[in-house]
This record gives C-alpha cells, structure tokens and sequence, in this order.
C-alpha cells in the first residue's frame, strides 16, 4: 500500500489547546506530507473516515475522563452507528493534566482509541499524551511528536 498523501487532524477541544496544537502540526510538518487539514469536530460523525486519508485524533479531556462538547457526537457516532473501519490508519495526542486530574489523565484521547480500535482502525505507534502539568508547550512537544510519527506512518506498508 502506498503511503497517504493527506493527513486529516480532528480536533476536539474545549479551551482551543488542542487547536493550538494541531495548527502547529499543520505548519511544521507540512514538508513530510503532502496536503494537511486541520478539522474541528464540531457537527462531524463516522462518515468522516470514509475518505482517504491518514488520521490524526488531537483532543483534550473534559470533566471526568470525558471528551470534549464539540467531540461527543463524533465520539458517540462511533458507537452508535457502528462499522467496520480496518481501512482507517490513525494517531491519538491525547490532552490531560495528571497533576490535577491523574484519575482521568488522557481519557479524552484513549476513549477515541478504544472505540476507533473496536471498530478495526488500526492505530500507528502509541497515543501521545502529552501533561499540562509537566511544563512543556503542548505545541511544541506536539508537533515534534508528529514529525516522528509522521515518519513512522508515511512508511509503504504491506
């Protein structure tokens, strides 16, 4: 299989950081692929991993473990309109602070995980989680995750 030549980021936020971090990955790795969108998921369901594309899910964590306003009805499609989607290859950057919320941590970005995983994508390498506690610019250690990731996924595959 040829290695994709579009990266489609959903993002889920609630205080724009996981947008922050996605336009980040779009201007920094935009010399590894060629055409990246950066996508609130606001409005969106399942159907939009019919295309052809390489994704990537950047969302925090809401409340207790959940994802975020603007992600529920992506989220909840998943589970409520159920299919097959061994075709669709993914990352997680998965948003949290386990300083405050170390029961939690991350939860927004591994609920994705699982559900996308029960449904047969196949996830590429491990979900980043990034900790707002641990005084590093999610940005910034974002985007340099991406590059490594974008390397590993870009790869032909058999």
């Amino acid at each position: 299989m040829n290695p994709p030549s579009r990266l489609l980021i959903l993002v889920g936020t609630m205080t724009n950081t996981a947008e922050y971090v996605a336009q980040a990955i779009e201007m920094d790795c935009a010399d590894l692929i060629p055409e990246i969108e950066v996508r609130m998921m606001d409005g969106l369901d399942i159907r939009v991993f019919d295309g052809d594309a390489l994704y990537l899910i950047c969302t925090s964590t809401y409340g207790s473990g959940d994802v975020p306003d603007n992600a529920r009805a992506l989220y909840e499609s998943l589970g409520n309109e159920p299919k097959f989607l061994g075709h669709v290859r993914y990352g997680v950057i998965a948003l949290g602070d386990h300083g405050t919320h170390p029961q939690t941590f991350c939860q927004g970005g591994r609920r994705f995980d699982e559900r996308l995983a029960d449904l047969g994508a196949v996830r590429v390498g491990d979900v980043f989680c990034h900790d707002a506690s641990a005084g590093t610019e999610a940005e910034v250690v974002g985007a340099a995750w991406c590059r490594e990731w974008l390397a590993l996924a870009m790869q032909p595959t058999s």
